[in-house]
């Protein structure tokens, strides 16, 4: 146990089982893998870590907003400036939308280089580059 590190993290999504769209897609590029399935979630993993996307009988449908109370983003660490340049690149079209683009990639600060990144649903995604300083909330 690496105490303090990520154990898990649940995401309700409308599309939770689907095999593709931008969750399925941007996981499978950072190196996760989907080890389960059921009838209305997937579990994706890396190392210790997972990831449930999940649309069970007690979701409630719709857009989340993460300007309100609960959680604002993840943030995931992605590589190298480049790796980082290239997934915000190919993002658009696998459903992710490059956020504040007119500041990007240092819309976190000028040493902080990183892509933001909001899916269909409106979850908020931040990929730090690995030599840029540590995400931030």
């Amino acid at each position: 146990m690496d105490r303090g590190h990520l154990h898990h993290l649940e995401l309700w999504r409308d599309d939770a089982t689907a095999a593709d769209g931008p969750w399925p897609w941007l996981l499978t590029r950072l190196g996760w893998t989907r080890t389960d399935d059921w009838a209305t979630g997937c579990t994706w993993s890396l190392g210790t870590a997972y990831v449930v996307l999940e649309s069970g009988a007690d979701h409630v449908r719709g857009r989340t907003d993460r300007c309100r109370s609960g959680m604002n983003h993840l943030a995931l660490w992605a590589g190298t400036p480049d790796e980082v340049d290239a997934l915000a690149a190919e993002a658009p079209r696998h459903g992710w939308r490059l956020l504040f683009p007119d500041r990007h990639p240092h819309a976190g600060g000028p040493d902080h280089h990183a892509a933001y990144l909001e899916d269909d649903a409106g979850f908020e995604v931040e990929l730090v580059a690995a030599d840029g300083a540590p995400p931030r909330g």
